[in-house]
């Protein structure tokens, strides 16, 4: 593994935080996230708490970061909601997570019980994610339980491989073969917030990848970012602002729904959907407000031809 010398996601935090913001309050009946508020840590409970509450603070860095939970909310909840339901209509008994973040499905998702999962994340994410599932699996429990040290929150999934990998440097394929995943066995990819902060090149090597491993049956969850002028400033204006979440994790590509069509079709993977989450949002009749950010996300679906 080599080093790349980067700490853990705050970019993770901050998505956590959102969804953690929406559960039982966003698109009740269809959205729902109640493990998300479980990995976070007290400080970063306070401004869930106060987008929950409708109370925000004063001040205008504490203020800057209650606007940042709550339009994360906003976005998360289509998003969430569009990515759970195609990982229902593509149940496998392999299920591999790219840039895994603070993602809770394995945690949170019955349909996975048959499922064998890998989370592949940088390793200093993944690191901080198991410590925080360890936190989570002994919030409120006696000392005297009987848990190992160190017992993670337990997976409704069959299994789950945490598989540490620097899109950056790190070769994928390789890491998976180490962690155990079948090239041979149909598997669903899920890439969900982690196309932006990848250059094209890195974008194109890590489908190129996926794509060995990848037989009749497979499928490709992606959420990717389409250009937009309005959701560019207002993520210039947030970093100017101080936002510790995109401080450091600058976006590096943006894709048009054809060029992202295009790069899977080389790789024998055909897009079947391609939504915006505006329209997702409309849908389940979610709040509208980040319109821009919104427009400019999406999330597809590319079957294995």
């Amino acid at each position: 593994m080599k080093k790349s010398g980067r700490e853990a996601s705050r970019t993770a935090v901050l998505v956590c935080q959102g969804r953690a913001a929406a559960d039982g309050r966003i698109a009740t009946g269809r959205f729902a996230d109640p493990v998300a508020v479980r990995l976070l840590r007290v400080a970063e409970r306070t401004p869930v708490d106060e987008v929950r509450a409708s109370t925000p603070p004063n001040g205008w860095q504490a203020r800057t970061t209650y606007e940042s939970v709550r339009a994360c909310a906003e976005v998360l909840v289509p998003r969430t909601v569009a990515i759970d339901d195609a990982l229902r209509a593509h149940v496998t008994d392999q299920l591999v997570i790219l840039g895994a973040g603070l993602d809770t499905r394995v945690w949170r998702l019955p349909e996975l019980a048959q499922t064998d999962v890998w989370e592949v994340d940088h390793p200093a994410s993944q690191q901080d994610k198991r410590a925080r599932l360890a936190e989570a699996a002994h919030v409120g429990r006696e000392p005297d339980t009987g848990d190992r040290p160190g017992a993670e929150l337990p997976a409704l999934a069959r299994s789950v491989q945490f598989t540490p990998v620097d899109f950056a440097v790190d070769d994928l394929g390789a890491a998976l073969d180490v962690a155990g995943h079948d090239p041979s066995a149909p598997t669903t990819w899920l890439w969900e917030g982690v196309v932006p902060y990848l250059t094209r090149d890195q974008v194109r090597a890590t489908v190129a990848a996926l794509a060995t491993r990848t037989v009749p049956g497979s499928a490709l969850i992606v959420n990717y970012q389409a250009p937009s002028v309005k959701a560019d400033a207002g993520r210039l204006l947030t970093r100017v602002l101080g936002s510790y979440a995109t401080s450091g994790e600058p976006w590096r590509s943006l894709w048009r729904p054809q060029r992202i069509a295009a790069l899977l079709a080389e790789y024998s993977l055909r897009v079947v959907s391609d939504d915006t989450l505006l329209a997702l949002a409309h849908a389940l009749a979610s709040p509208v407000h980040r319109r821009s950010s919104l427009q400019s996300g999406r999330v597809a679906v590319a079957e294995s031809c």
